[in-house]
């Protein structure tokens, strides 16, 4: 969406094709259309598909997720000939769609040159330009140098090369019902299991004004009833940064529901930025948690502690937050991790009331974890990026172990739902039976 907004800047006629558009038309068009919850995500359109060899093994469908390929094909050719395409890349063990989507595009527009960028593109480049099928792969954020590139595929020449941060081109939406915006770039911190600082570039922050005027396009001029944050460090610098924003935010009264998917420092949760999160609309905050062992806590740097949690889960309930919207990340299946250790992570969390959302680890290739667990011998330093996919828990090589984590996040589910109808599941006999069982 930067890209768009940038090359749009210098000139360039941009069109826009979002498969994971859930408000596209050619879903709503559909009589069977995906489920969405309160805050505008849901479901995907999902197709069943033949399991890639090296998963045949996992005992779990495979499945193309988005608008089907003949829909999208329809779409493609229904439009005008593009002069370049560029593609983006969600997660590394997704590349499949991407060699799909390359196919697709090569078909109905043959010789149409094709720049890949995004996360896959990023982390995995070499195996991007030797699998995808594209012309061309940009690794990395915006960058005149990938700009220029554009101009040479084109012949265009812009007037002007500012490659500076614009607002995403969310007008390219016909309907938009939720959107997410960044109040910076990249994150100051290096989490051992965190790709951040390879995928953004420096850290910088956004002035006030420049994030309440994405605010007044979005909530003020489209109407969008559901904002989420997806800064890595919200609350870094908070006095300067977070908080003159929220107080922008309070005053202009827009009528939006707020979210922080990403998770927060707890450390830097007071009663005062408490109160105005509640003011400013927020309806999901969660915490960056990861575990209750003082040894996990000081590897990942002393982040946050057992009290930092605690104080901030006070702070926010204090505030009026429920446990249907306050939560923390707990992370499982870390190398050499034991089960204990995530099953007493998610009783701390969920003896502060708050629900718990378990994160089962990935490690992203160029991170320190990945490197530990290439010296551990737990992945090839060249392995598929299949391999890496949470959803088997790549870690974990055990498959008893693999299925009580599974049989554990089944009973994280539960006790999140007996938080919210006001129950507590650390007095429910049955439900502290089968976390014994798991122990055992």
């Amino acid at each position: 969406m930067i890209l768009g907004g940038t090359l749009r800047e210098l000139g360039y006629r941009i069109t826009l094709l979002d498969c994971l558009d859930r408000c596209h038309p050619a879903v709503l068009d559909n009589r069977v259309r995906p489920r969405s919850r309160p805050d505008g995500t849901g479901h995907f359109n999902k197709e069943i598909i033949p399991k890639p060899p090296l998963l045949k093994h996992i005992p779990r469908h495979y499945g193309r997720y988005g608008l089907p390929i003949e829909t999208v094909r329809q779409i493609l050719m229904s439009g005008r000939p593009p002069d370049v395409i560029a593609l983006t890349s969600g997660m590394t063990y997704w590349y499949p769609g991407v060699s799909d989507m390359t196919a697709l595009c090569r078909s109905c527009f043959p010789g149409v040159p094709i720049v890949l960028g995004g996360l896959y593109a990023t982390l995995c480049t070499d195996h991007a330009r030797n699998r995808s099928g594209a012309d061309y792969v940009m690794p990395g954020p915006v960058s005149q140098a990938g700009l220029n590139l554009f101009s040479e595929l084109t012949g265009f020449r812009p007037d002007k090369s500012d490659t500076e941060a614009t607002d995403p081109a969310y007008d390219l939406y016909p309907r938009l019902r939720s959107a997410a915006i960044r109040t910076m770039v990249g994150c100051p911190f290096r989490c051992p299991f965190c790709a951040s600082h390879l995928l953004s570039g420096p850290f910088q922050t956004f002035n006030a004004e420049s994030v309440l005027h994405q605010f007044r396009y979005l909530a003020g001029r489209r109407g969008v009833n559901d904002i989420a944050f997806y800064d890595d460090a919200l609350l870094l610098n908070r006095k300067n940064h977070l908080i003159p924003i929220l107080h922008l935010i309070i005053r202009e009264r827009f009528d939006c529901r707020l979210h922080t998917p990403n998770g927060l420092h707890p450390r830097w949760i007071d009663q005062n930025l408490a109160r105005l999160f509640a003011r400013a609309g927020f309806k999901t905050l969660r915490l960056s948690y990861e575990s209750s062992s003082p040894d996990r806590q000081k590897a990942m740097g002393q982040k946050v502690t057992d009290a930092d949690l605690i104080r901030a889960a006070g702070h926010l309930k204090k505030a009026g937050f429920t446990s249907r919207e306050t939560g923390a990340y707990v992370l499982m299946g870390l190398p050499g991790q034991l089960l204990e250790e995530v099953i007493d992570s998610l009783l701390f969390v969920l003896g502060l009331q708050i629900r718990v959302s378990l994160a089962s680890f990935s490690p992203i290739p160029g991170t320190e974890s990945w490197q530990e667990a290439v010296a551990h011998g737990l992945i090839d330093q060249d392995a598929d990026p299949l391999l890496t996919n949470n959803t088997i828990l790549p870690m974990v090589p055990e498959p008893h172990v693999r299925e009580r984590l599974t049989r554990l996040g089944t009973l994280a589910a539960q006790a999140n739902q007996m938080l919210i109808r006001g129950e507590s599941p650390l007095t429910d006999s049955d439900w502290r039976t089968s976390i014994h069982k798991l122990r055992d």
